[in-house]
């Protein structure tokens, strides 16, 4: 059932917004001056790698080295916009049409975290991910890692259509409040396997 209501719901926000989404697409083109759509691997149910698809929110910037620039030196006040409105998640309505993603579940992460993961934290893979979730309407990046897990693993046990209708309408009214968006300190959020190899190296010393 859920399954069925994320095709339609899908089909018919696409068919709605393709116009909204092309615009888009073109500004963020003519502002960022390459490709407007971001594509990245990510991590969904029972751990199976997809593609997912945005509309681009930083430049594209390397250093000398071939190393890519901090997030705080590519996130453009445009792009800023597009994630403040959440209008960059709308080409992840084609994942949910590609049965990549849920509308509701926990957000799907980068495969470079897989190896940093408990396995209480990996259950989290058990659900279809989601464009939102339990964790994105209780703090979303303003929380921190260890809270994120715990939110994602309790809608895993206690998810339900009642329980996803709720989650859609604390979205809406985050969305308009803007809440969450960024961590303090941090131009969008920090890494989390980073974040457990400082903790690994702080216990050390």
């Amino acid at each position: 059932m859920k399954r069925l209501l994320d095709c339609i719901a899908a089909t018919v926000l696409l068919l709605i917004l393709w116009l909204p989404i092309c615009l888009l697409l073109v500004i963020t083109k003519y502002h960022f001056k390459e490709s407007p759509i971001f594509k990245q691997a990510r991590v969904g149910k029972d751990n199976q790698l997809f593609t997912i698809y945005k509309i681009k929110t930083m430049k594209t910037i390397v250093q000398s080295d071939g190393a890519t620039m901090s997030d705080a030196a590519r996130l453009t006040s445009y792009g800023r916009f597009l994630r403040a409105t959440s209008l960059d998640e709308l080409l992840q309505l084609w994942n949910v049409l590609k049965g990549d993603l849920s509308f509701v579940g926990p957000r799907p992460l980068l495969p470079e975290y897989q190896s940093s993961y408990t396995v209480e934290q990996n259950r989290r893979h058990k659900v279809m991910p989601g464009i939102t979730g339990w964790a994105q309407v209780n703090g979303r990046n303003n929380i921190s890692w260890d809270r994120k897990f715990q939110l994602d693993i309790w809608y895993v046990d206690h998810h339900s259509l009642q329980m996803d209708a709720k989650i859609i309408l604390l979205t809406i009214t985050r969305v308009f409040r803007r809440e969450g968006i960024t961590k303090a300190g941090h131009a969008t959020t920090e890494k989390f396997n980073e974040i457990v190899t400082q903790h690994i190296e702080g216990e050390q010393v």
